[in-house]
């Protein structure tokens, strides 16, 4: 399960990440016109999505701790964009209140699945099942 969920999350977070680039998808710096982005914002989602798809191709464990590191990374860009505000985090990535809601929001989601999916779903062959 937490594979899977690694491979939904690393398609997102890349298709979202080329996204940023597209004409019309972002205008001004803002993409959708809802969340600030600029080039390195958008590397960073396809870095994320690349790691949580190698990740989870390699199996449960490799996923699980992608889980666990992005989610605590995400929280550390969320609290550096509250502080920030409408500004540029590390003076790299920029930033406005709706980034920094959508990263506290993305981390708790990460940190949740991290800790709380199963280590171990049930197989059909536990259920006599061939």
């Amino acid at each position: 399960m937490v594979r899977m969920l690694g491979i939904l999350f690393g398609g997102a977070f890349l298709f979202g990440g080329v996204l940023g680039f597209v004409p019309g998808v972002t205008s001004d710096g803002m993409y959708f016109g809802i969340f600030m982005v600029n080039t390195p914002h958008n590397v960073l989602h396809i870095a994320s999505g690349t790691i949580f798809l190698t990740s989870s191709t390699a199996g449960a464990t490799p996923a699980r701790l992608w889980f666990h590191f992005f989610g605590i990374f995400y929280a550390a860009i969320a609290v550096m964009g509250f502080m920030v505000d409408d500004g540029m985090i590390l003076n790299l990535i920029s930033n406005n209140r709706n980034d920094s809601w959508g990263h506290a929001a993305l981390a708790a989601i990460m940190l949740l699945i991290g800790f709380t999916v199963p280590k171990q779903t049930a197989t059909a062959e536990q259920f006599g099942v061939r």
